[in-house]
């Protein structure tokens, strides 16, 4: 008795923290309360130097006036050569409209996703969503399910979205807006003849004027020697081209010798035109880079080898194979003198400047041995932290690899929670998914499918298709390359997934298939046998996924009794846990409820939170199922606080969507009402579908 009415108090607690949700949510529902909704605003800080395109931005500003709103965005295509200053340009244009299009401002960048050429797609449309508000584990597996988000999540909405980098129409096209409220600013090197089913306004973005190249290269450096000297000045303008990024650069190059005339400094520049036969802006960048100092000088040669956009201070640290104060200062003269811009997640260097630093390495270094050492320090690195994160964020699990040593002088990125570990994951994503590749073509196969392991739990979270295929692929490649017999069974369960979530089943089939038969070859030692029942177990994942249920369960009871056989505790309680799925998905009520129940008595007994909510979850669906609502109804109320504090959205609504049958079976019509009302209003805040998406 005492226990009944410590449950029926458990279960009004947990109402009442409800009903205080609900009444919110009534207030939304009714329309007298809106839900709080993040304005994205996905600017960098505005240039301190932006010169001219009156013409382009009086072009954008009449159309955004005109624009009729016939069921299409307004489609602006800017379009130019390299540091021509299309970014920019959209930048300045978006924050001039901003009161016009209040609801935010989105960008993304198709080259930092762009592989061989090539960008999926999905992975642009998952970015969008997320600066929308949309979490990782609301995030649809499909590109057609992700597209369905988008167009929901932007109906209606008068935002603007900068596509930045496209090289085909057929890029940007999927990118765009639904709401016919909203403008798209496209940049591209050439004209877009294939952005199908827009009327695009093209605004060509040509060199700066002479005069408006003077004028923003006296704003980049205030000098009395830029009046004083007006031929030399004009001399200089005219060798940058009209490019803001090479002006930058000339900039501060006259800056840093202002002892100089500006005559003799031009002169040298024009001298070396004429020995080496190069452009004037080459000239402008080689004057730049010889003024650094050794250190500056060798970092910038280096930066051409980071595989990602952006370098943070400690993975400069590793290229350089200094201490951290050195290499920031390195990073610091490299600012001062416009070859590199300050982000607030690191430097970023101009694509044209990458260019020119890569000529430069190559030029200092031509038998590569200097690189090769830049490029094992910044992959160890990577590797390390990588490993370091995966620990804390998924915890002692199965691995193959052992964790690098640390790199000389350079320092361990700090993770205190699991939550920090995933979001550095995340921060980082473009630098260990092209470290994966810069190892292979190094011939370091071993740090290649070695960095695969960490990113798997990087997946998991963060489901980007493109990258975790094309990495894992890799991962088999190096594996097979290095006849690394457990890599080739660990790299090809891992690349199976993300194929299946894909729908690629018949891809993923052969890869378990050919890991199934390596496994055969694997040893009988506890580590190894783990390992092959890990193989066994993905063949059953991907039956499930494919609706094979016999098949996937019968690879579970094989998975099962290999655990069983090593004493593997852990493995015994998850395949438990998946055969009680499979039990309860083809209606085998009862034994669902058996096996559900030893699953969820092994993950309490092991003190596994996360598995007794999931076990315990699952177990109040069998058990309503089979009748037994009042057992149920305890299970899945703990399920729902494991949820809220994990800030689990997703599983809070699914919590709630199972509640609410709970309350359908007592009879509480208003109670089950206000669960699904709630399981959709935080489906909708979070980007999911509007009936909350759950099934049964």
């Amino acid at each position: 008795m005492a226990e009944e009415t410590h449950n029926s108090l458990d279960g009004r607690a947990d109402l009442v923290v409800q009903a205080g949700r609900i009444d919110a949510l009534h207030q939304h529902l009714h329309g007298t309360v809106a839900p709080e909704q993040p304005v994205p605003f996905q600017l960098p800080p505005a240039l301190a130097h932006f010169e001219d395109r009156q013409a382009e931005q009086e072009r954008i500003l009449r159309a955004a006036e005109s624009h009729a709103g016939d069921g299409s965005p307004l489609v602006v295509a800017l379009s130019g050569i390299g540091g021509i200053g299309k970014t920019a340009l959209g930048f300045h244009v978006a924050r001039r409209l901003s009161l016009r299009y209040p609801d935010g401002v989105l960008y993304v960048d198709l080259d930092d996703l762009r592989r061989d050429g090539v960008v999926e797609v999905a992975d642009a449309v998952a970015q969008l969503l997320t600066g929308l508000g949309v979490t990782p584990e609301w995030l649809e597996r499909s590109f057609a399910g992700r597209s369905k988000q988008y167009w929901t999540r932007t109906r209606d909405k008068r935002i603007v979205v900068i596509i930045d980098n496209a090289r085909y129409g057929s890029e940007a096209v999927p990118l765009l807006p639904a709401s016919a409220g909203s403008l798209a600013i496209v940049t591209s090197q050439g004209a877009l003849y294939d952005l199908d089913g827009t009327a695009p306004v093209e605004v060509p973005v040509n060199p700066l004027a002479p005069d408006h190249a003077a004028r923003l290269l006296a704003r980049i450096v205030d000098d009395h020697r830029l009046p004083a000297e007006p031929d030399a000045a004009a001399a200089l303008v005219r060798g940058c081209g009209g490019l803001p990024a090479a002006l930058n650069v000339a900039g501060q190059w006259v800056r840093k010798y202002r002892r100089r005339s500006l005559s003799r400094l031009v002169e040298e520049l024009t001298a070396e035109l004429r020995e080496r036969g190069i452009p004037m802006v080459e000239a402008v960048w080689d004057a730049a880079y010889a003024g650094l100092d050794q250190e500056a000088a060798r970092l910038y040669r280096l930066l051409s080898l980071h595989p990602a956009p952006v370098v943070t201070d400690p993975a400069a640290a590793a290229l350089l194979g200094v201490g951290l104060q050195r290499a920031v200062d390195a990073l610091e003269e490299l600012e001062s003198a416009g070859l590199l811009e300050r982000r607030s997640e690191g430097c970023r260097m101009h694509d044209l400047l990458r260019g020119h630093a890569a000529r430069r390495v190559r030029e200092a270094d031509p038998d590569g041995a200097e690189r090769a050492e830049a490029r094992r320090a910044l992959i160890r690195w990577y590797r390390r932290q990588s490993g370091r994160a995966d620990l804390m964020a998924a915890g002692p699990r199965m691995t193959l690899a052992e964790l690098p040593e640390p790199v000389a002088d350079v320092p361990d990125v700090e993770f205190s929670t699991k939550t920090e570990a995933l979001r550095w994951l995340e921060s980082q994503r473009l630098a260990l998914y092209g470290c994966v590749r810069l190892s292979f073509d190094s011939g370091l196969d071993e740090d290649a499918w070695a960095l695969c392991e960490p990113l798997w739990t990087h997946f998991l979270d963060h489901p980007h298709y493109a990258d975790a295929t094309d990495a894992f692929a890799t991962g088999v490649a190096a594996a097979d390359r290095l006849e690394h017999l457990p890599a080739m069974v660990r790299m090809r369960c891992q690349l199976a997934r993300p194929l299946w979530e894909q729908q690629r089943y018949d891809e993923a089939a052969e890869h378990l298939r050919r890991a199934l038969n390596a496994s055969e070859a694997l040893g009988g030692s506890g580590p190894e046998r783990k390992l092959k029942a890990s193989a066994v177990e993905f063949g059953g994942l991907l039956k499930l996924a494919m609706g094979e249920l016999e098949g996937a369960a019968a690879d579970f009871e094989a998975a099962l009794r290999i655990h069983t056989a090593i004493g593997n505790v852990y493995g015994v309680l998850l395949q438990t846990h998946l055969l009680g799925r499979t039990a309860l998905l083809r209606g085998e009520v009862g034994q669902a409820v058996a096996l559900l129940s030893d699953a969820h008595r092994m993950a309490r007994e092991q003190r596994r939170e996360r598995m007794t909510a999931r076990t315990g979850f699952e177990l109040g669906r069998a058990l309503r199922r089979a009748g037994r609502a009042a057992e149920a109804e305890d299970l899945v109320r703990a399920a729902l606080r494991s949820a809220r504090d994990r800030g689990s959205t997703a599983d809070e609504a699914r919590v709630l969507e199972e509640l609410a049958g709970l309350a359908d079976d007592r009879g509480a019509t208003a109670e089950a009402a206000e669960n699904r009302a709630l399981a959709r209003l935080l489906a909708a805040r979070a980007g999911g579908p509007a009936d909350g998406g759950q099934s049964s």
